[in-house]
């Protein structure tokens, strides 16, 4: 439950820091591929940070 909260949180901080690089850089599309949806990363931007969160999860929960 713990780490399913944090991972949570760590999916939204993502969004914000690739929405705040794209905003320093005045980019509006992040691509092509899905216009007007800010780009294929928006979509995938949180998933991104999530997934070093969960695999830094998983590498320590191996250790014990």
């Amino acid at each position: 439950v713990l780490t399913g909260g944090i991972s949570s949180l760590v999916t939204e901080f993502g969004d914000l820091v690739e929405g705040a690089i794209k905003r320093k850089l005045d980019i509006k599309d992040s691509g092509k591929l899905l216009p007007g949806h800010g780009g294929m990363l928006d979509r995938i931007d949180g998933m991104i940070f999530n997934c070093v969160f969960i695999f830094a999860v998983f590498t320590l929960m191996a250790k014990f």
